[in-house]
């Protein structure tokens, strides 16, 4: 195994990732991990343009969708979450007693979020007569507002989504926008007269995810999650898993699908147009600042950030050059500014009195699309030159530079969602096959590290819990992409069609 190369003007190289990336954070000027909380960073003017940027992507879809937009409390208080632990009892209790146990899946520990929740007990100095904790999530305030919303069928759906932040006493090692306890959180909660609504609406986020995850140029793996990793309270939970460039997954999205359970417990009903009194079908879709994470790390390279044209803050750094030696430097990139902002190209004019090489320098650090120069050799001629962040240069003309540049920007999406899907498809691997008897198996290949295994298995919870003692990884689910042809599962030796991936999970 080759050792890392040094760093390159102050950055790990890439190939050294769990150094590149926390370290690329900070010299990108997105967060400053120096606040004394640990797991709450400081946002930055530029890595909050970018997590902007990012929420436009999630607000388009909202409103093609047709939900709307909510900002509720951010104090609980705690009755509701007994509310909420209430019914994880009840569900942990159905399992028990064989209803449906296939279909649900309880944690050991009844406690609910009680546990990863941040506590109010004083106001001022007086003792709080029902304590309050920071929301972890906001299923119980958001459904104690929903029963008395929801009346009958002609108020439904209800569609709605918050932009907030929440909070979880996150005990594990921290990482910036990976695992964080201040979660900058997307969550999309809806309300249905039936399954089949509810269904519907499962199969629309599935199609929202992608579309985010395209504009970001980030492949995934979506799978339906095993029973004993299904959000508790869930009928079953869904999520999009992107493969960072060490091998690990990082789940960027996820959507549920709650049936009626929390309508049950939160006394949500309407009238049906028969006039009978029926409980409502929910679900909710999430997502966090986990998406910039796997941008940061899917897109970055040795030297620096490469943000995709869809949520850089500024797609074009335009360059004069030298402009103390003609007055009419100036006015050209100005004009050039007007014309690629009236083409809705978001564009910055970098007029600081410093060398070109440390503009350059500064932008290539930042994953700026693209650096235009322009000085009076380039006007003569009426040409301007372009860097491109994936590589390349050319010398296009400045007539028509909104159409050039918006092409190139087209182009360096694609290349960038070319380059991913390459990392995907050299990370992800078959699963080498199993020998011996049970009890004493083993890989008839060596077991790499740093891969994400792709498995036929059709096992029970005992198979699944053979084959990640086996791996040391964990079952992402049922894949949304099944086998075309019969293969052989891994651990029961019965023949299936059902795709899942074993992978090491952030």
């Amino acid at each position: 195994m080759t050792s890392p190369r040094k760093a390159k003007r102050g950055i790990p190289p890439k190939s050294d990732f769990n150094v590149w990336y926390p370290a690329i954070i900070e010299i990108a000027d997105l967060v400053d991990k120096r606040y004394p909380i640990k797991g709450m960073d400081v946002w930055k003017p530029y890595g909050l343009s970018t997590m902007n940027l990012i929420d436009g992507l999630a607000r388009s879809e909202m409103t093609r969708t047709g939900h709307q937009e909510y900002n509720f409390p951010l104090l609980v208080p705690e009755d509701l979450l007994e509310k909420e632990n209430r019914l994880v009892s009840k569900l942990k209790a159905a399992r028990e007693a064989g209803v449906d146990p296939s279909e649900l899946r309880m944690d050991d520990d009844n406690s609910g979020f009680k546990k990863e929740v941040y506590w109010v007990t004083r106001g001022g100095e007086n003792e709080l007569e029902v304590p309050m904790f920071l929301r972890p999530t906001s299923e119980t305030p958001m459904y104690t507002m929903f029963s008395l919303w929801v009346r009958s069928h002609a108020d439904l759906p209800l569609k709605t989504f918050q932009i907030v932040n929440t909070f979880r006493y996150e005990t594990k090692q921290t990482r910036s926008f990976i695992r964080v306890r201040e979660i900058h959180f997307f969550e999309a909660h809806t309300v249905h007269a039936d399954e089949d609504g509810a269904n519907r609406q499962i199969e629309e986020d599935a199609e929202m995810v992608q579309r985010i995850l395209h504009d970001l140029c980030l492949p995934s793996i979506v799978s339906k999650r095993p029973v004993w990793d299904t959000f508790p309270g869930a009928w079953f939970s869904k999520a999009a898993d992107v493969v960072m460039p060490n091998g690990r997954t990082l789940q960027v999205a996820t959507y549920h699908h709650y049936r009626d359970q929390w309508a049950d417990t939160f006394d949500l009903s309407y009238e049906a147009a028969d006039g009978q009194t029926k409980l409502c079908h929910q679900t909710t879709f999430g997502m966090s600042e986990r998406l910039l994470g796997a941008v940061v790390g899917m897109h970055g390279d040795d030297n620096g950030l490469i943000l995709p044209p869809s949520v850089a803050p500024f797609q074009v750094i335009l360059m004069p050059v030298a402009a103390h030696a003609d007055d009419s430097v100036i006015p050209a990139v100005e004009a050039l500014a007007d014309e690629l902002s009236s083409a809705g190209i978001r564009v910055k004019i970098d007029d600081r009195d410093v060398r070109p090489g440390v503009k350059h320098y500064d932008w290539e650090i930042r994953g700026a699309p693209i650096r235009l120069e322009l000085g009076p050799r380039d006007i003569a001629k009426g040409k301007c030159i372009i860097s491109l962040r994936t590589g390349g240069k050319m010398a296009p003309p400045i007539d028509g530079i909104a159409s050039t540049v918006s092409d190139a920007l087209d182009s360096m999406a694609d290349e960038l969602r070319l380059r991913a899907n390459r990392n995907f498809e050299d990370l992800v691997k078959p699963l080498p096959p199993l020998v011996g008897e049970e009890g004493n198996l083993e890989f008839a290949e060596q077991f790499e590290k740093g891969i994400v295994y792709e498995v036929a298995f059709d096992g029970n919870d005992s198979d699944a819990e053979v084959l990640e003692k086996l791996t040391g990884m964990t079952l992402l689910g049922d894949c949304d992409h099944s086998f075309v042809e019969p293969h052989v599962c891994v651990i029961t030796g019965k023949s299936t069609q059902r795709r899942q991936y074993i992978a090491r999970m952030y």
